[in-house]
């Protein structure tokens, strides 16, 4: 997938617009900043303690692009510019694979933006926008996977319709505790 996709999810009462755009590198600095949170640090597996480590990742991120495998977006807040607007978080859809009837999806939230719907947002434009692009017999389900004792993540997968499936077995190090697995599927 070649294409550059810009996604919108609509604002809120409490909270501004949504924009979901390709990662660039103009966004090292921000992606630094969001990183010193020790919540999110707790919840991910990537270590972005500078500019370096963060080109990096947004390195991995524009590979998965141009592979069609992995598609990472960074989550703007729409205000005032729409696609320059501060960080709010990141959601992929990953391990697409031509043939294979699922992917997987996932999110963090910046902690600024945490509680106002950022992430729930998000993966609903991500998951509409999945189903749409892949159509019906390609990709017919997107499962999210999160830690047992990550009640938030839980939180975000039910107001997705994401339906608990599955409880995980840990699998350090990537799930060191028992997990979630979550599933929507395409006619839910």
């Amino acid at each position: 997938m070649n294409d550059t996709v810009i996604l919108h999810a609509g604002a809120t009462p409490s909270a501004p617009a949504l924009v979901l755009r390709p990662w660039c590198a103009g966004d090292a600095d921000a992606l630094v900043d969001v990183f010193r949170d020790p919540v999110l640090r707790r919840w991910t597996s990537a270590a972005v303690e500078n500019e370096a480590d963060a080109m990096r990742w947004i390195q991995g991120q524009e590979r998965g692009w141009a592979a069609g495998d992995r598609f990472g977006s960074a989550i703007l807040e729409a205000q005032p510019h729409p696609t320059n607007g501060r960080l709010a978080g990141h959601v992929v859809l990953k391990e697409v694979t031509p043939g294979r009837p699922s992917a997987e999806v996932g999110y963090w939230t910046a902690a600024h933006a945490r509680g106002r719907g950022v992430a729930p947002r998000a993966l609903e434009t991500l998951t509409d926008w999945a189903f749409g692009t892949w159509g019906a017999g390609a990709l017919e389900q997107l499962e999210l996977l999160h830690q047992v004792d990550n009640p938030a993540s839980c939180r975000v997968a039910d107001k997705s319709r994401y339906l608990l499936d599955t409880v995980l077995p840990a699998a350090p190090p990537s799930f060191p505790r028992e997990g979630h697995r979550h599933i929507r599927r395409r006619d839910s």
